[in-house]
């Protein structure tokens, strides 16, 4: 059996990313649905059109290493989605609710942070230079992503989930 290489982690963990990001499109119109405010519907639906950009943009970081788009089953992905259907089943109806949904997403977040920022740095390794800036476009985006949920948790979610509803 050959040794296993850095380009064999790369197009791993590039399989790994591309499986989340295709169950995450699956689940933003879920937790759309189930939030309660308006804003939070909004920025998940913000984020699903961006996610379909991403999976674009590693479609063609596949092309660049010359291999089909194929994703490789992601646990981790199915168990922070599992959890928040959890949330949204356990807490449905509550104040809380949507500070559970903004936080089972950026859970989201830092996992597809993780592995962006990992995937770009190992492009560099590997002297896939055009992969970089597109790998760099979905780390930002996941980023500003983070921020925003952050920005919505702390001006509305978390607030509203500590008062006891009627």
């Amino acid at each position: 059996m050959a040794e296993k290489t850095l380009d064999d982690l790369f197009l791993d963990t590039l399989k790994d990313i591309y499986y989340a990001e295709k169950q995450i499109l699956k689940a933003l119109p879920k937790m759309a649905r189930a939030s309660q405010s308006e804003d939070g519907k909004a920025a998940f639906l913000k984020h699903k059109e961006q996610t379909e950009g991403q999976i674009e943009r590693l479609q063609q970081v596949f092309e660049l290493v010359g291999k089909p788009a194929r994703g490789k089953t992601c646990e981790a992905i199915q168990g922070i989605i599992a959890e928040a259907e959890e949330i949204m089943d356990e807490f449905k109806g509550s104040v809380a609710l949507d500070a559970g949904l903004i936080a089972s997403a950026q859970a989201v977040e830092h996992y597809e942070i993780a592995r962006y920022g990992t995937l770009k740095s190992w492009a560099g390794q590997l002297g896939l230079n055009d992969a970089i800036p597109l790998l760099d476009a979905n780390l930002q985006e996941e980023l500003e992503t983070d921020q925003l949920l952050t920005q919505l948790g702390e001006a509305s979610a978390n607030p509203k989930g500590t008062k006891k509803s009627a």
